[in-house]
């Protein structure tokens, strides 16, 4: 890739599949040959637990050091505190203590900033960078779409996820309008369908009726498996798993997808440059 590629994956409802989609993603990146690293911006550490961290809340060094030094303009480690997995996935792990520090980010000059601050110290060395956002719209999440040049949406074919989406998109413009101007949606991605549901097919229809119109869907929709729950908590992707699920052939056609889009963005910018 000319550049590093960094994705933020955001929706303000829990329980969609962001950690999933995260680890997952990441994983497909890495099966087609590139070189990932995965943010944990969650307080929560889902990201660090999927990933194999048994005690996230027990670590030394994580996302919360790294933002903390940089909005104090200490000097961080050459290696920027990332953990390499055995997977050949890399990781920025995370824990509670990022809790203080999204309460800390209120008086801090530029706020908004201090994690795109680490982002581009990192994308020397990477082909994409994923971020695990935490699910609230606070000042994290800002932080990881300032961070961010595209975003993907996951969310479940239910009434309340499709409702929490107008919320979501309305924060992203807002960001886009006075902040990132360079962010866009790569899409929205509809996880755990249960397509024999005709509330599924009813929401799926609407979602693609409404806002399918001005934003992208992606065609690959991940279906509702238990190998995926069973997946996080081994703390493996679910390549690693169990490569011949149903889910696992869903989320390599989804990182299909996310290649193909960032390969025609490529190819209209080369364009563009050459007239």
């Amino acid at each position: 890739m000319d550049k590093c590629k960094v994705i933020a994956i955001a929706n303000q409802k829990g329980g969609v599949g962001k950690t999933t989609t995260t680890v997952n993603l990441g994983a497909g990146l890495v099966n087609c040959g590139y070189k990932v690293l995965l943010v944990d911006a969650d307080p929560q550490g889902s990201l660090s637990l999927s990933c194999g961290i048994q005690r996230p809340d027990e670590m030394d060094y994580t996302l919360a050091n790294l933002m903390r030094s940089i909005a104090s303009d200490e000097a961080i480690p050459e290696d920027l505190g990332i953990l390499y997995l055995t997977d050949g996935v890399y990781l920025v792990p995370s824990n509670i203590e990022l809790s203080g520090v999204e309460t800390g980010l209120v008086n801090i000059m530029s706020r908004e900033f201090v994690l795109k601050q680490y982002i581009d110290r990192a994308k020397n060395d990477f082909d994409y960078i994923l971020i695990d956002c935490m699910p609230s719209l606070g000042m994290l999440t800002i932080n990881s779409l300032v961070a961010a040049d595209s975003l993907v949406i996951p969310t479940q074919p239910s009434f309340l996820s499709a409702k929490g989406l107008n919320l979501l998109l309305g924060t992203v413009a807002r960001v886009k309008r006075n902040i990132n101007p360079d962010l866009s949606i790569d899409g929205i991605l509809l996880t755990m369908v249960d397509g024999r549901t005709n509330n599924a097919k009813d929401i799926i229809a609407a979602l693609q009726n409404t806002i399918g119109k001005s934003i992208n869907i992606f065609q690959t929709q991940i279906p509702h498996s238990v190998r995926a729950a069973e997946a996080s908590l081994a703390g493996m992707s679910i390549y690693a798993y169990d490569p011949s699920c149903k889910v696992a052939k869903a989320y390599e056609e989804f990182t299909k997808e996310v290649i193909s889009r960032e390969t025609r963005s490529k190819d209209r910018l080369r364009n563009d440059r050459a007239r």
